[in-house]
């Protein structure tokens, strides 16, 4: 399922939040909702929210009335909206400057080609995605042994991506492999529980899913050869922000020698931080880990923390899988060839 589309000058998104039990596409019209939508979680993953804020600098394209130099800085207004939306995931940035990048070129034609460019640039970052997700598989699929026990965290599945997904991707593409794939649930918001388990079944992918504190039982008693996972952004030299519990699950991979995979495309690697410390990690809202859903579960006033992301060090990841093949350690080329391949 693409989680996002582009259908007569709006975007339409797929409410992540009501799934699995609803299915409710939302419709936004400016680059202000879009930023709300990202924010609020309607939307999520990485690659998802890069190309949902592509759509919605694209949808201040359509609506601008002025000249180019006019809609150039609107453009740039926005953009700081947008990007302040989710601080963690750099395909977020990634994909606005990309945007940016094209307006500035774009700023001395007429306002008309400015938009059907800028709309027409939104549209092949959510495709060149697709494309990027389902060679991530094709990669991956060749590490996972036949009749594989895969674990995996979080959603990285077609809802976080443009489609197909990075860690799921390598999954789907293996699908004739794997004979279970084990399901974290994802203490707080549960991407896990609502969103993977759902993607797998609408497949008919095998899959069980768990509490995120049982992994450990699992692999004690052999019963997972892989963990795969996604990523919201990479260092330089292989640090990885993902999902809070990424980092827990990298230690117990290390600890029963299991394989430990990384999923991303090159718009997930940040060149210009060398490390994971350095990632600013999001802070979200109380609200997630005293309540399920409607229901309270924790005492009034009680004081929380709810960072959404850890950094796992790169000497815990045993690959990491792009479109153009598997990095291993030590990173710092293979990551730097990969951007540099992609010559955006």
């Amino acid at each position: 399922m693409k989680p996002v589309l582009w259908e007569d000058n709006k975007v339409l998104m797929v409410d992540q939040r009501r799934l699995p039990t609803e299915e409710v596409w939302n419709t936004y019209g400016n680059a202000d909702e879009v930023a709300q939508a990202i924010k609020d979680m309607v939307v999520r993953g990485a690659p998802a929210i890069g190309v949902s804020a592509a759509f919605g600098l694209a949808l201040e394209a359509v609506g601008f009335e002025g000249d180019s130099a006019g809609l150039r800085s609107r453009l740039h207004e926005k953009a700081a909206v947008l990007e302040a939306t989710r601080p963690t995931a750099i395909n977020l940035k990634w994909a606005l400057d990309r945007m940016l990048r094209l307006a500035g070129r774009l700023s001395s034609q007429n306002l008309s080609s400015m938009r059907d460019g800028l709309v027409t640039e939104a549209k092949e970052i959510h495709a060149e995605d697709i494309r990027l997700c389902k060679a991530i598989g094709d990669a991956g699929a060749a590490l996972i042994p036949q009749g594989a026990r895969v674990l995996t965290h979080c959603n990285a599945g077609a809802l976080a991506t443009g489609d197909y997904g990075t860690a799921l991707g390598v999954i789907r593409s293996a699908r004739d492999k794997i004979s279970q794939v084990w399901v974290d649930e994802t203490r707080p918001f549960l991407q896990g529980a609502r969103l993977t388990a759902w993607e797998l079944m609408q497949e008919e992918i095998p899959c069980k899913l768990i509490c995120d504190n049982m992994a450990a039982h699992f692999m004690q008693r052999g019963m997972v050869d892989a963990v795969v996972v996604g990523a919201d952004r990479i260092t330089s030299t292989g640090a990885v922000a993902n999902k809070i519990g990424t980092y827990n699950l990298a230690v117990l991979c290390r600890f029963h020698e299991i394989p430990m995979y990384v999923a991303a495309p090159y718009s997930t690697v940040d060149l210009n931080l060398s490390e994971g410390m350095d990632i600013p990690i999001e802070e979200r809202n109380i609200r997630e880990v005293t309540h399920v859903g409607a229901t309270q579960i924790a005492p009034d006033g009680v004081a929380v923390a709810n960072p959404a992301f850890d950094v796992t060090p790169p000497e815990l990841v045993t690959a990491i899988i792009t479109e153009r093949g598997v990095i291993r350690a030590p990173f710092a080329r293979g990551l730097a060839d990969v951007v540099a391949a992609a010559g955006t």
